[in-house]
């Protein structure tokens, strides 16, 4: 029975710092790299590793056990294509020496993450664990923390958020504001929390692809979007400096606020619909109709959305003593809701038969189609 001490070098220290090439089969072999290795990085843990192998092989040579020594090197992007080589070379050795049993020689928790490559292949008997230069339970944790910062969900649920916060905070410090620093990163963290919280991840991902194949292929789309931002930001001052007024209760203010960012709204909208229609009718012109309700809507969310918080606005002049019933009953509110519910009904009603006009026309082709893929095949 052949036993075969087994180093392994995952990283392949050996071949990137001694230009050896590996596997190395045999005791003269393991020597001369050795020798290379120590003038190359006297410091390097693999060094101990593979001296050890040496001595745990001539130990056994002397007790006329039957052994052979080798050293089997992986790749420097350890993972899968670094166990591949060592599976390759460990086939190699085993083939080579006609070994029956390992005894495996490791400088670290890294390298015994390929215990199950060799176990697949061959009866380990032993395990030997080399530490020198370092502490056995710090290279452990060391190399553990590395492979859960390398988790890609790890990066994004933790180390993400503390990216944003540092990215925040230096902005803020750059421009001379690191006052408003935290209030920054506070809304950057609720933000995020927002977003993983709806799982709103594939969405946003989505919009951003979206937007960067909009830039390539010249989609109108990307710049209507980027227009109705504008308006909308633009909106939020307006709307903010026009509400914050000394002589309106809290309540008011903010009913205020929202009345005058409707018309903001509406308009970012339809500026943004604009460009989708006209996106559609270039990639397909019979999809167009699909969206023939939506400016409607939006107009009808215009209007009754501006009645209904302008006259709340209003019958809340003297709240809490007093709740008005008259701006609900002025010729105001009556116009643009009455206004808002026509609008919409018209779109809905005219979406109804554009649809039914356009599903004849698709049915009508269907037909012929296959009238005439019939009458090819007779």
């Amino acid at each position: 029975m052949k036993t075969l001490v087994l180093n392994v070098d995952r990283d392949d220290d050996f071949g990137r710092k001694a230009k050896i090439k590996s596997p190395l089969i045999g005791l003269e072999k393991n020597l001369e790299a050795a020798n290379e290795l120590g003038q190359a990085d006297p410091e390097d843990s693999d060094l101990n590793s593979i001296y050890y192998a040496i001595s745990v092989y001539r130990k056994l040579k002397n007790e006329e056990k039957d052994v052979e020594v080798a050293t089997i090197c992986g790749h420097i992007n350890v993972g899968i294509k670094s166990d591949q080589i060592l599976s390759d070379q460990l086939e190699k050795v085993i083939e080579t020496t006609k070994a029956d049993s390992v005894i495996l020689v490791s400088d670290g928790a890294e390298d015994e993450y390929i215990l199950p490559i060799i176990q697949s292949r061959i009866k380990i008997t032993s395990l030997e664990r080399v530490s020198v230069k370092q502490s056995k339970e710090l290279e452990d944790t060391y190399y553990r923390l590395i492979k859960i910062l390398d988790d890609e969900k790890v990066l994004k649920q933790f180390v993400l958020p503390i990216a944003l916060v540092f990215i925040v905070w230096a902005f803020f410090v750059l421009i001379d504001m690191a006052s408003s620093g935290f209030g920054a990163i506070l809304l950057t963290l609720g933000v995020y929390l927002l977003i993983r919280v709806f799982r709103l991840e594939k969405t946003i991902a989505f919009m951003w692809e979206e937007i960067k194949s909009g830039f390539l292929t010249g989609k109108l789309s990307v710049y209507t979007y980027i227009i109705a931002i504008v308006i909308i930001i633009a909106s939020i001052l307006l709307a903010y400096q026009s509400s914050n007024q000394p002589n309106k209760t809290d309540i008011q203010i903010i009913l205020s606020f929202v009345k005058n960012m409707i018309w903001g709204i509406v308009l970012s909208g339809i500026v943004a619909l604009s460009g989708r229609v006209i996106d559609t009718y270039a990639k397909d012109k019979n999809k167009i109709w699909t969206y023939w309700p939506m400016p409607f809507s939006l107009l009808g969310f215009g209007f009754i959305s501006y009645a209904v918080f302008g006259a709340l606005s209003d019958a809340l002049m003297r709240w809490p003593e007093e709740f008005l019933i008259e701006p609900f009953i002025n010729l105001s509110f009556i116009f643009y809701s009455v206004s808002g519910i026509l609008i919409a009904l018209i779109g809905a009603i005219t979406y109804h038969y554009i649809k039914e006009i356009h599903s004849a026309e698709e049915k009508r082709n269907k037909i012929e189609s296959q009238t005439k893929t019939f009458a090819e095949e007779n």
